[in-house]
């Protein structure tokens, strides 16, 4: 089995932020895998479906950011999905708009969203896809800057990022994580 999340904010008023650049690869891997996200539980809206023998899931937390790990803990109890096939894709402040990098382990890096999932699920060793946002222009509150919308010339870069994190996703449902950080990274 295999959980892949992609963190952000529920809500029109959030769809384009850097903040939700998680549910934007969650929406491309539904599209391409051909699995609908139309089950709500969980404080989350999944969707799963077998692929190539191995069950995917899909998951986005409707938690708001702050509160992730309340959707996905709950997710992985009743599925009994082990810690080490779960994915998780979200927006990363220290890396510039376009980039991706995937990890197998890691803090925080004061992102409160992955602040939720260490309390939550109790370790920092799940995988991870993070997708570059930037920094905000000094003085610029980080708050206001992840609920922004990108400019023209980031849009172009983060939408190769969304499409990058889609393909990476996608090979992981068959090859070891290790081998896709890799290819990818």
């Amino acid at each position: 089995m295999k959980l892949i999340v992609g963190l952000g904010n529920p809500g029109k008023k959030y769809e384009a932020t850097r903040h939700n650049v998680g549910f934007c690869v969650i929406d491309e891997l539904a599209k391409n895998l051909n699995i609908s996200l139309n089950q709500e539980k969980w404080k989350g809206l999944f969707g799963f479906e077998t692929i190539n023998g191995e069950k995917v899931f899909l998951l986005k937390p409707l938690t708001y950011m702050n509160l992730s790990g309340e959707s996905i803990r709950p997710l992985m109890d009743f599925y009994k999905i082990p810690l080490e096939d779960v994915l998780v894709i979200y927006d990363d402040l220290d890396l510039p708009p376009g980039k991706i990098r995937l990890r197998q382990k890691g803090g925080h890096g004061g992102h409160n969203g992955i602040k939720s999932l260490l309390a939550h699920l109790g370790s920092e060793n799940f995988k991870r896809i993070r997708i570059g946002v930037g920094r905000p222009e000094p003085g610029e509150p980080v708050a206001n800057y992840v609920l922004s919308t990108f400019s023209p010339s980031e849009k172009i870069e983060v939408t190769e990022a969304i499409q990058e994190a889609t393909k990476a996703s996608e090979t992981w449902i068959s090859e070891d994580f290790l081998a896709v950080m890799n290819s990818f990274n």
